[in-house]
Parts: structure tokens; sequence; C-alpha cells
């Protein structure tokens, strides 16, 4: 029989190959014969936790320290399985023990400051991550890597410190360059950031890392063209690396080239099948083509599901919460949108007006860069959980550790999305809402919250893989911004649509509909704002597509992003007409219109995404602007062009629209307080 060191060995061997069967069995024939070997207990202990088995994992590892207590990996690994159950204050005092026996360990260092910034101690946390990159301060790789790991946990400061530190190591360190340069980009030191990139490419002209920095550089500095050139180059030198694939097409999304981003977008996929965000991306960006049904996004969403949710389902663990059916109930939302974004100002007047008395908020945010919208939301929530730099199996445990009993997503399958943890059911009822207008396709989903305008009974309930639960009243409540501009008169000159939307949501079927209305309409004008419509090649696209329809471009005006709220919505002064997309509908931009007194026209169709519309107007007291057919849409927006110059509406329409129940918070907090009791009670019957 091979000594119980061989025995080890073989078994680290197996456990690094993905062989954990092979190496459980060995570890269990090493303490038959020897029960108290430190080794073996600690390695099964891993296994163990791997698996989810956390009980098990501890008792296994605290057996090895007791025996040998001066091993700093069994204290880590002790930290590791802690973290995992959402231990955080004792998995930090385990990582403390671990490095105060090994003092150089970056990766130890990492871990007590991961589970420092679980405790919601972020002052210890800092110290820690600041002694992870002082581990590596004389090797010029191991500081580079470790500023990437520390960038993705969301250390910016310190993983700027180890990019700095690997390029004085070495001067000429292309790769640390185009590091720290995503690094100052993300923080918006577009400057610096650019010259390091190019520096990057002096010394090695054809690194992709470099070039795809200077993608995201350019990106976060809205010259989209020239990220797209540079994701160009990056994806060309490395044409089967899904990172750049994904880049460059979501990029190409942005500038209105779906089908040529949705190619990229899904050769990542199958680069990188295991990748959940290039799934998600695609799922998103799915929405977007008109010819996409919602029978295939269901399928799509399903197959996600198979692919990245369903082998979680081992990890799902009874849940012991309390069972009384009138008790106050503890209620968590989770979105990476908690900022200024639209799901944020649709949030807020749910949450300013949830009964404190009958459910306890919380919120767990996996915003990267906090704004003043989030410390707004984080003063009015009565617990903030910071979720961005933790993995899912800690934001799982931290959920059950605050026993959540009715979690709720706001992200679907939105970028920062954490579907994962959802995957794992860590709270006994699962719902969606506002952040997606699609299915999530997740089996553990139990419900998403809509209202029976945007979901009328029988139409549109076999496209989800959720329960649809149907709010007595409107699903979303607008709140407008203070001191915003009042309503002008109809404007002078002449008839003028607009429409505000984002140009992914504008298609070839749209662009005809709007030519027929400028061509039925002489004279007319179409506005066309959004952050896609400022980018070059995008604006080309649109001037391209409009004028093989025989609409000449001094008919059209095409306006960026503008940053500035209140300049934003004064431009609606200058339309007579706000036409929604279709059929893809607008909920922000409809709603400002309205709050602006301009007539928006939508066209109905028959599932979510182009039945918001409906919803919105209807119950703004408005649903005359609701359109049934593509003709209705052209006699509508027609009739209020002339109409609307004729009696100037537009003080009427927000006086209507600010009594509706629309923007009513209190009504919204009550419907959807019903709907969460009642599912709790159904749950406690089951």
């Amino acid at each position: 029989m091979p000594n119980l060191k061989s025995q080890l060995e073989s078994a680290i061997q197996h456990q690094k190959a993905g062989r954990a069967a092979e190496a459980e069995a060995i570890l269990r024939r090493v303490l038959v014969q020897q029960p108290n070997h430190p080794d073996a207990l600690n390695l099964l202990g891993a296994l163990c936790g791997r698996r989810g088995e956390h009980e098990a994992a501890l008792k296994l590892i605290r057996q090895a320290i007791v025996v040998y207590p001066q091993a700093a990996t069994y204290h880590a690994n002790l930290g590791f399985i802690l973290m995992a159950m959402g231990r955080f204050s004792e998995a930090a005092d385990a990582y403390q023990k671990a490095l105060s026996i090994s003092p150089s360990a970056a990766e130890i260092a990492m871990g007590l400051g991961n589970s420092l910034r679980a405790a919601g101690r972020s002052e210890q946390a800092t110290a820690a991550y600041c002694q992870a990159v002082a581990c590596v301060a004389h090797d010029a790789v191991a500081s580079d890597e470790l500023g990437i790991i520390l960038n993705r946990a969301g250390r910016p400061g310190e993983s700027k410190l180890a990019f700095r530190q690997a390029m004085a190591l070495r001067p000429n360190f292309a790769a640390a360059m185009a590091n720290l340069a995503i690094a100052l980009a993300l923080e918006g030191n577009v400057e610096e950031a650019e010259s390091l990139a190019r520096g990057a490419l002096a010394i090695q002209p054809d690194l992709p890392a470099a070039y795809s920095a200077l993608g995201r550089i350019m990106d976060s500095a809205h010259r989209v063209d020239d990220s797209l050139a540079a994701y160009e180059r990056a994806a060309a030198l490395e044409p089967n690396s899904p990172f750049h694939l994904n880049n460059l097409g979501y990029t190409l999304v942005q500038t209105g080239d779906l089908n040529r981003g949705l190619e990229c977008l899904h050769a990542a996929m199958r680069a990188d099948p295991t990748n959940v965000a290039y799934h998600s991306t695609c799922l998103f960006t799915m929405q977007y083509r008109p010819d996409f049904s919602p029978v295939q996004m269901l399928a799509e969403a399903r197959r996600w599901n198979e692919l990245h949710a369903r082998p979680l389902a081992n990890k799902i663990k009874p849940h012991s919460n309390d069972r009384s059916p009138d008790r106050k109930l503890r209620i968590g939302y989770v979105s990476a949108d908690l900022r200024t974004h639209s799901v944020a100002f649709f949030f807020m007047p749910l949450l300013l007006h949830h009964d404190r008395a009958n459910f306890q908020i919380f919120c767990y945010s996996n915003v990267k860069q906090p704004d003043a919208i989030t410390s707004f939301l984080k003063n009015r929530s009565d617990a903030w959980r910071d979720i961005a730099s933790i993995s899912d199996e800690s934001v799982v445990a931290m959920i059950r550790a605050d026993a959540i009993d009715i979690l709720v997503d706001l992200s679907g399958h939105s970028l920062g999305n954490r579907l994962g943890v959802f995957a794992r059911k860590p709270a006994p009822i699962q719902a969606s809402y506002l952040g997606y207008a699609n299915t999530t396709g997740l089996a553990t989903m139990d419900y998403r919250l809509t209202d029976a305008l945007a979901d009328p009974p029988g139409m549109t309930d076999g496209f989800n893989a959720e329960k649809l639960w149907r709010l007595a009243g409107c699903a979303w409540c607008y709140r407008p911004p203070g001191q915003l501009p009042e309503p002008y008169p109809a404007p002078r000159g002449p008839v003028t649509f607009g429409c505000f939307n984002t140009n992914t949501k504008i298609n070839p079927p749209l662009i005809d509909l709007w030519a027929q209305l400028l061509h039925a309409v002489p004279g007319s004008r179409l506005v066309l704002k959004s952050t896609g419509a400022g980018i070059a090649s995008a604006r080309q696209r649109l001037l391209d597509q409009f004028g093989q329809r025989g609409i000449q471009q001094d008919r059209l005006e095409l306006l960026g992003m503008i940053p500035d709220l209140r300049e934003h919505l004064a431009f609606y002064n200058r339309i007579d007409v706000a036409l929604d997309t279709y059929p893809y509908h607008g909920t922000t931009t409809t709603c400002e219109a309205l709050w602006m007194g301009v007539p928006t026209v939508v066209l109905a169709g028959q599932s979510h995404m182009s039945r918001v519309g409906v919803s919105l107007l209807t119950h703004a007291g408005l649903p005359e602007f609701i359109a049934a057919t593509p003709q209705d849409y052209l006699s509508i927006a027609s009739g209020l062009a002339a109409s609307s110059r004729a009696r100037s509406p537009r003080a009427a329409i927000r006086a209507k629209i600010r009594s509706s129940p629309l923007l009513d918070g209190k009504r919204l907090a009550k419907e959807i307080e019903s709907a969460f009791r009642r599912m709790w009670r159904t749950w406690t019957q089951s």
C-alpha cells in the first residue's frame, strides 16, 4: 500500500483535475489508517465545503486545526467555509489567524479583506487589501495579477496601487499599463487612461488587452465609434476570445448594428458556454429583434436555466422561516441599478411608501459605482447590503442569515444581474419585477409582478416560466424629479414628431411605419434623441434607412445624450406628438413625455414588452392614444398632430397624469404589499 504522503499527493492531483470523488475516496482511506491526520482532514473538509456540506466541512477543518494549529491554510479554509455560510465576522477571525501565521500570503490577505468588507468593517477591509498588495511588493507579475483580482472585487483604489507597483518593478510592463488604464477609465480618469493604453501599444503594438482597454476607455468617454474600432482590433488579434467578442458585440448593438452585434454575442457564448453574463447579454439583446417571438424568448430563457441554474439545484436547502401568516415580513430587493437609473426611479416610490410596521426592507446592492441616488435609497432602507464584490454563494448565505421571506429581483437578464443567487433560492418566495420586460426563465423564480393590461389573463401566461401575479392597478409608479420645466404651449413651425427611446428599439418595420407617417403629414419632421443617435455610425445608419424610404435628411433631427435632466426634458417642448417604439415599448420615456404634456402614441401588441405602454396610458387616463393596428397608429398620430395645434392640451395632460394612479406611490406600495402577503400565506399553507 502506498505510504500516506504519496496517497495525499495523489488525492491533491485528483482534486486539481476536478476528480472530486476519487480524491475523497483516497482521503477517507487515509483517515481510516490515521483518523487525526491533519492534512487529510483539511483536504476532505475543503471538498465537503465545495459541495455545500458546510457543517461537515467545519467539523473536519476544526479537527485539523486542533491537531496542528499552526497551519495557515487550515485557518484560511475555515474562513472560506464561514464566508460561504454568511458568518462573516467569524470568517474574518479565521483569516486573521491565518495571516498571523503567514503574513506574506496575498491570497489570505485578500480573503481577510473580503470577509471584513462583507461584515461591514470597510476601514479594516481596506487595510487588509493594502496588505495583500504589500505581500507581492517584489514581483511584477504577481502585482499585476493581484490588481486584476482587486479590480474584480470592487477595490479600484487598491487595484491601481497594485498595477502601479507592477509598473514600477517593470517599467515597460505593457499588460500592467493596459490594466491600470481600464481601472482609471472606470473611475472617469479618461485622459491618463488613454495615455497609458496608447503607451502600452507603443511598447507592444499587437497587445489585445491594450486594445480592449482602449475600447473601454473610449466607451466611458462616449466615443463609441472609437471604442468599436478598438474592440474590432482586439477581436482581430484574438478572434477566438469570448471576452473580445462580447465587448465587440455589445458595442455593435449600441451603434444600431443589431444583427452583427448578436452574431458576436452568440459567438462569445459559444466560445465560453459556462459564462452566465454572456448568455444573459444575448437574452437581453434578443428583445430588440422584432422577429424574435415571445415563444423564442421563453425557449432561450429556459435554455439559460438548464445551463446555468439547474446544475445549482443541489445547493438549494430547506427554508426554516417562521410560517406565521400575519407576522412582519422581511423583503429583500436585489439590483445593480440602485443608482441614477430608470429602475431606481420607479423603485423609489415603492421604497418610500412601504409599510414599515408590517414589512422590513433589505436592499442588496450590486452597484459598483455608487452615486447620490444610491445614498438616497440606502438611507431609506431598513438594511443595506453591498454585494458588488461578493460571490453568489456568499450572497446566498447573507440572505439566509437575514432570514428574508420574499426576495425580489429588479434586474432580470440586464447588466449586473445576480440571477445566480436566485438559482440557489435563498428565500422561500422569489419574484421578478421592474428591470426586465421578459421572463427570467428560472425554475426557482416563483412569480413575476405585472398587471392585467401589460399581461392580459390568457394572453401572455404561456410566455413565462414564472407565474404572473397581476396587481390590482398599474404595475408602475412614476416619480417626476423636482424643479422641472413646465409644459410650454404647442411649438410653432412644422409639425414635429419625436421619439426619445434608445435607438436599439428602433427597427426596420418601425422605420417603415414612421416613414409612412412623415409622408402622410406633409412638411412634418421627426426628432430622435438617444445616446445612440449621437454616435456617428448609428446616425448614418438611421439616415440611410429613412433615405431608402424617401425621407430626406432635412426632415430628421438626431440628437445625442443630454446629461442634464432639466435640459433633456425641455426638448419635449419642441415636440407635438411623441411616438413610442414597437414591439419594445418605452417606460421612462413614455412617462416623461406625458409629464411634459406631450401626447404619446403606442401600438399595442401581444406580449408584455409591447403592452407596457397600454398599461401606462390607460392608468394615466389617456387610452385614446393607444393604437390596435399600425393603421390606427398612423391615424392617431396624424390626428393628434393637427389637434394639438388647435387646442394645446399640454397643461391638461400634465394635470391628468398628476392625479392619476400612475403617480400614486402609496397605491403601488399597498398593492404590492397585498401581493406579498398573499404569496406568503400561500407558502405557509404549502
